[in-house]
């Protein structure tokens, strides 16, 4: 018994003196500057109708000093995703330091699961996700890509409202 109580008071010891000593506070990791950003969404038509075709780019800049590609996006549309882009990566090659045009995929206006908004207003939104720092070299006259990591600072998100005409 009175091994137990000594046990115990050994355990209390221990946890009155780990709470005693001054919690460290947890270092917020430092914010690093995107290395690609989004300069631009490029809808068209600028004013779509319902069960509109339209058309979708995106303008891109690539800050860093190393080709970008292997592109992740997600797109919403009114609040709801765009199921396409949750396993496709876009084998585009982005230039160091250079802005570059993509062509995204074409999307409906309005569908069954995303009816005309009461607001009149479309609202998009484009997230790049990921992307890969590449090597991009001839090899022996093949052309090689070869992934280098992760490009920092992703993701990025850029948002842009249109008004429906009716």
């Amino acid at each position: 018994m009175i091994e137990t109580i000594i046990r115990r008071s050994s355990h209390l010891a221990t946890l009155m003196a780990v709470l005693a000593v001054p919690a460290t506070t947890a270092q917020e990791p430092e914010a690093v500057e995107p290395e690609i950003t989004i300069q631009a969404l490029i809808v068209e038509p600028e004013k779509p109708a319902a069960d509109t075709l339209c058309r979708l780019r995106i303008q891109l800049h690539n800050h860093g000093d190393q080709v970008a590609s292997q592109l992740g996006f997600g797109v919403t549309i009114n609040g709801k995703e765009i199921p396409v882009y949750s396993n496709q990566l876009f084998m585009f090659p982005l230039p160091p330091g250079a802005s570059s045009e993509l062509s995204l995929f074409n999307f409906w206006s309005t569908e069954t699961s995303r009816p005309m908004p009461k607001d009149g207003q479309l609202k998009l939104e484009v997230t790049l996700r990921e992307a890969q720092r590449t090597k991009i070299e001839m090899v022996e006259g093949v052309e090689t890509w070869t992934p280098l990591g992760e490009v920092p600072g992703l993701p990025v998100t850029s948002s842009l409202t249109l008004e429906m005409s009716r």
